[in-house]
């Protein structure tokens, strides 16, 4: 089976930079693969997308040599293993609140002794190779998401869950959630309770020998969250990448019109008599 790119980076003392896919085609994928990222993950939760789509997205990727993986839509048993089968080498699992929870998604991602893994690696047998069945459980990195006041009540226990590789935060919901709606949603967050908390996730997750994850809108904020402490920074995903690059090339264009038609006014038209 193939290794897993993502345990070398962490060996040599680097963090990984994670891409992030919300819509639902296979040469988007393809693109944002191409670009230099370490690791990218399909957002199956939110993203536009389903599993018909996910799929032909990790086919599409697989040239770039970026490590592939997936955001499950929940902790459901057949949505996990149906993303390993094609062949995802990390699966981020969205609002784990609590250890049992946590455990319970543990035995989805392993298989037997370790796990409740079914074995049935469709496209996985092609893409990562024999030997999947004695080599995955070591092979696959599985994260719980920390995104509630519960699951911070809870941050010890989960990150004690034997065989969980490390926390990925979801900052959105973490905010609505622990600041009770004081705080609109969103990444990137500058409120001192907002940094102590993440900063807490970070310290938690190495005391306890896992690894940290924190999705950002930002390179900037990404090297902030990386001085904290954190192993995977996710750095914005394709549709903030291409609604911000076609906002700033719309805004160059109107601007250099706007130029061009005032220095090229007859001189009455500026005024000049």
């Amino acid at each position: 089976m193939i290794e897993n790119k993502l345990t070398q980076i962490w060996a040599e003392g680097s963090p990984v930079l994670h891409g992030w896919l919300s819509i639902g085609n296979p040469f988007t994928a393809e693109i944002m693969a191409a670009q230099g990222y370490d690791a990218v993950s399909i957002d199956w939760q939110h993203g536009a997308l389903d599993y018909s789509a996910v799929l032909p997205m990790f086919q599409a990727m697989r040239a770039s040599g970026v490590v592939i993986g997936a955001r499950v839509p929940w902790l459901d048993p057949a949505a996990i293993m149906k993303a390993l089968d094609a062949g995802a080498m990390q699966i981020i699992c969205p609002m784990i609140n609590t250890a049992e929870q946590a455990a319970e998604f543990v035995s989805y991602l392993r298989y037997p002794p370790h796990g409740q893994r079914s074995f049935g690696p469709t496209r996985a047998a092609y893409a990562q190779g024999a030997n999947i069945h004695a080599e995955a459980n070591d092979r696959i990195v599985g994260w719980a998401m920390v995104e509630t006041k519960e699951a911070m009540a809870n941050l010890d226990a989960i990150a004690t869950t034997p065989g969980l590789d490390g926390i990925y935060v979801g900052p959105a919901d973490l905010t609505f959630s622990l600041c009770d709606g004081k705080y609109p949603p969103g990444f990137d967050r500058e409120e001192p309770e907002m940094i102590e908390a993440l900063q807490t996730i970070a310290d938690t997750c190495h005391r306890h020998g896992i690894m940290a994850a924190l999705h950002c809108g930002t390179a900037e904020y990404a090297a902030r969250a990386v001085g904290w402490g954190y192993d995977m920074t996710t750095v914005s995903g394709d549709t903030r990448l291409l609604a911000g690059a076609a906002a700033a090339s719309v805004r160059t264009f109107r601007e250099a019109v706007s130029r061009r038609a005032a220095a090229t006014a007859p001189a009455a038209m500026k005024g000049a008599y």
